[in-house]
């Protein structure tokens, strides 16, 4: 997280992956010089760790950091439980893997989630190869008898090959599968062979690919092609930037885009600004996070979409009591 001060005593706040070296060369800095409104993007030492200007620049013009980005989106926007892993693997669960699904799944209704994404690909690390893709199986079907009216999607995280994926569909084609991430590591050719293979069955099944990438020309042939569905760049690293030059090459194919997700408070709230900013937003992924840090009025999550507040930049506080008691580094730059 990067904290700005300036001397009108706005603040920005956000993430960013810099040093304090690449912070300090902000100092002095009009903001508004770093604002290029015709590209809709953010220039300077940040790299892709703009979001703290992003929000100064919506607290200095009293707007939401989702609408200077477009606003295109719709008012409340999907959502989905990303934090369904590998807990019949734990040993606690050993003997009762079946009801400890069932309780985060339950856990998950309780948030307000109505779609679950599942790890799959047991049998490409954690178990031999066919009895973990037995045991993808059988989990997949004790969530769906639990709950019928949920959507699931499934992440193998590239713990299968093509030929195993294909295996996999035929034994759980019947389950309603809404999306597939990262079944295999991406090439175009052997996205467009699944694909065709989901049509041929016919799945509904969206694949969706891309948060390993470092790089979004990467996924130019992917978008010409119409290999992958949904676009899977990093929140984090992309920032929001390359998140929205992605969503428009993809929105030029009628393709979508779901940012990637793990581990980051602040990277879900981000999703959801660009999820209002945007019209071919899929899904934000959401993992059971919290903060007495952050303060994040107006963000709720209810019936399997997010309300984002139209608070003036993104929305987010510090509580400095806590902050004062329990940050143990900080970096605060002044402009």
């Amino acid at each position: 997280m990067l904290r700005i001060y300036t001397n009108t005593g706005l603040e920005g706040v956000g993430n960013c992956r810099v040093d304090r070296e690449a912070g300090q060369m902000l100092l002095g800095t009009n903001p508004f010089e770093l604002y290029e409104s015709e590209q809709n993007r953010m220039r300077g030492p940040l790299g892709s760790g703009t979001m703290p200007l992003w929000d100064l620049l919506g607290r200095a013009l009293g707007k939401p950091v989702f609408e200077i980005l477009g606003g295109r989106g719709p008012d409340r926007v999907p959502v989905y439980d990303g934090s369904i892993y590998f807990a019949d693997l734990l040993p606690q669960y050993a003997d009762r893997w079946q009801h400890r699904f069932r309780e985060e799944i339950d856990m998950g209704l309780a948030m307000g989630h109505r779609a679950f994404k599942v790890k799959v690909g047991r049998g490409a690390k954690w178990m031999p190869r066919g009895e973990g893709d037995d045991r993808d199986v059988e989990v997949l079907q004790v969530i769906r008898e639990h709950s019928a009216d949920i959507l699931i999607g499934i992440d193998a995280n590239n713990g299968y090959d093509l030929a195993g994926t294909k295996r996999l569909f035929q034994r759980i084609g019947d389950l309603d599968v809404a999306f597939a991430e990262e079944m295999f590591p991406e090439t175009v050719e052997e996205d467009l062979e699944f694909k065709a293979f989901l049509k041929d069955n016919g799945w509904n099944t969206l694949v969706a690919d891309g948060e390993t990438q470092r790089e979004i020309d990467v996924f130019k042939p992917f978008m010409q092609a119409k290999a992958i569905d949904v676009y899977q760049g990093d929140m984090n690293r992309f920032g929001f930037e390359g998140i929205l030059t992605e969503a428009s090459w993809a929105d030029d194919h009628g393709l979508l885009v779901a940012p990637h997700n793990w581990g980051s408070l602040v990277g879900f709230y981000m999703q959801l600004q660009v999820g209002r900013a945007i019209p071919n937003f899929y899904r934000a992924e959401h993992d059971p996070l919290s903060s007495g840090v952050l303060v994040a009025d107006g963000y709720a999550i209810e019936g399997g979409v997010a309300d984002v507040p139209d608070a003036p930049g993104a929305g987010i506080a510090i509580d400095e009591t806590r902050f004062a008691s329990d940050a143990t580094i900080r970096f605060d730059v002044s402009l």
